[in-house]
């Protein structure tokens, strides 16, 4: 039986482009979730989140460290880059057409669905035999992994007020946060273990937890007035073909630019270019007299300053991040010469300091409603950690990484949970599933990119210091050109070499990863430089929308008779 109902208690609706700030502002209107959030189902749900969230975190983090392990008995060459790209274009591509499918069909069967799938391709991966099919269990994570994180900003919104709603964002992100702090450690310790299947075998029974407290808790409204084919019709099919197509071309040009194939070649100018013109022919689309009634991404979210700029920034924060997140395991097992686990160990201030700051992040915009200055000081400290980075060499003692790693975490905890109240800010509420669908498909791009150009600079720079007769070791030298100096970033490898050809391959990758932090600060200064014209949008304080907590229908007659206006108990009946 459907466990989700219409909303017995309507919104009440608004003139367009009535102000509701003044109201919300003087506190003329009560706050109507307070018995909500405090509710068993409510935390059940925050919780259920959470733990959903840590099958991605722990699956973006984790095979960093055990990639080596991976490739050495499934090797790709040059193609070991779709590991992870396959699983961040599936991600980003298919988050907008999961928004929608939020929308048509509720909250509750698109979640459980979307955890379903993304366990499915961890069993492909966990069973892969063939390195093809462990891009294509990749992929399918991919679109789990990316329904998950945009499928837990739309319910949080969905329960909380956007002024309170980073208070919350907070639990469910501390959560992640354990995933992407442990995610390098288990890795790394399961690769020593010899058993490199477990990276993904392990989210079998989290996912199985996971699925199980949704299904049990996560009961929400949606208007169901419209048949099957009446909401089959709202998808915008074309908009989605064209969004998947633009990215995977984009993503291909990416892959292989400057490794095997050279940035001025037609293979990689022609998907590059394609890629984009789909981007252009996407807007043209959804702006034009044959757009759906209900645009993948609506023109009318990017309409105003702040919104631009949010959405530009956090495309560059979550590169950098990811930037950060897949050279650093380079860093300390080939240059530091780090075991797996040790790597994985010297990951964790990285993760760890992104706790308490994102705490803070999320208490002060809460309190103060206001988000530029967070962001500017975030970047400001990422600044400061990304040029600590560059001072990285075979010596670096641990207290100094640690402290590197110290202030590039307060810097990235700081933005993570500011930047889409931001972006929601000046948007109606109404339009807050396709906000966050859009943010998110926006944020996961940037991942992608995050990790296709450093690693082409990375292959690239490589290949230059190898062309210049950096190793003199004839084997070690074609092992590390053309794009193989990343599945070969391991202890293991550069200790089978005699000592001086092992401190040449350890200047190499040094200086790689040096041109790789350098060239992010030209990311960074955009994206500081941005922040800098951000305008604070009042954060709602109250709440509307058709969808919340499921509740009976004399509990909902109850609530209403606690108020003498009946605006406000219309306002209430909307949360169950």
């Amino acid at each position: 039986m459907d466990q989700e109902t219409t909303s017995a208690n309507p919104v009440p609706k608004r003139a367009e482009g009535e102000d509701t700030t003044r109201e919300i502002e003087a506190g003329e209107v009560a706050d109507p979730v307070d018995k909500t959030e405090r509710s068993f189902r409510f935390w059940a749900i925050i919780v259920g989140l959470g733990i959903t969230t840590l099958l991605g975190a722990l699956e973006n983090t984790v095979i960093v460290t055990a990639a080596p392990s991976i490739l050495a008995e499934l090797p790709l060459g040059d193609n070991w880059v779709w590991v992870t790209n396959a699983f961040f274009l599936c991600s980003a591509a298919f988050q907008p057409f999961l928004g929608q499918l939020c929308n048509v069909f509720g909250r509750r069967w698109v979640t459980l669905c979307i955890v379903v799938i993304f366990i499915l391709g961890s069993g492909i991966c966990g069973g892969a035999t063939t390195g093809n099919m462990l891009i294509a269990g990749r992929a399918v994570q991919g679109v789990g992994s990316g329904g998950i994180a945009m499928v837990f900003d739309i319910i949080v919104s969905d329960l909380v007020p956007l002024r309170r709603r980073g208070n919350y964002i907070a639990v469910i992100l501390i959560i992640y946060s354990i995933g992407t702090t442990l995610g390098p450690f288990i890795g790394g310790a399961i690769a020593d273990t010899g058993n490199w299947r477990w990276v993904f075998y392990i989210n079998l029974p989290v996912g199985g937890v996971s699925f199980a407290t949704l299904f049990f808790f996560l009961h929400v409204n949606y208007s169901r007035e419209q048949d099957w084919v009446a909401r089959l019709k709202r998808i915008d099919y074309l908009g989605n073909a064209i969004l998947v197509a633009s990215s995977a071309a984009i993503l291909v040009a990416l892959t292989y630019a400057g490794t095997r194939y050279a940035w001025s070649s037609w293979h990689t100018l022609v998907p590059l270019l394609l890629g984009f013109a789909g981007f252009c022919l996407f807007f043209i689309f959804e702006t034009s007299r044959w757009a759906p009634q209900e645009p993948v991404i609506p023109a009318r979210l990017f309409t105003n300053r702040t919104s631009i700029i949010v959405a530009i920034n956090t495309f560059l924060n979550s590169a950098l991040v990811y930037w950060s997140l897949f050279f650093l395991p380079v860093y300390f097992q080939s240059v530091q010469l780090a075991s797996p686990s040790r790597a994985g160990v010297c990951l964790i201030p990285l993760a760890l300091f992104t706790i308490p700051s994102a705490a803070v992040g999320a208490a002060l915009l809460s309190r103060l409603g206001k988000y530029k200055m967070i962001h500017i000081v975030g970047f400001s400290f990422f600044i400061i950690g990304r040029g600590l980075y560059t001072l990285l060499d075979e010596t670096t003692p641990v207290g100094e990484w640690v402290v590197y790693q110290l202030l590039s975490g307060i810097g990235a905890g700081l933005l993570l949970n500011t930047l889409l109240p931001a972006f929601q800010a000046p948007l109606k509420e109404s339009d807050q599933a396709a906000a966050t669908a859009s943010w998110n498909f926006i944020r996961t791009l940037g991942s992608v990119w995050g990790v296709a150009i450093p690693a082409a600079i990375f292959s690239n720079r490589v290949d230059v210091l190898i062309a210049e007769n950096s190793v003199e070791d004839p084997l070690a030298s074609s092992l590390l050109a053309n794009g193989g100096a990343y599945q070969y970033a391991s202890a293991d490898f550069v200790e089978q070499f005699s000592p001086t050809v092992q401190t040449q391959i350890r200047a190499v990758y040094r200086q790689a990863i040096l041109r790789v932090f350098v060239v992010s600060f030209a990311f960074i200064g955009l994206a500081w430089l941005l922040a800098l014209f951000e305008k604070d949008v009042p954060l709602r304080k109250v709440l509307e929308t058709e969808y919340g907590l499921e509740q009976k229908e004399e509990q909902a007659t109850s609530t209403e008779s606690l108020s003498d206006d009946p605006t406000e108990a219309g306002q209430r009946g909307t949360v169950k």
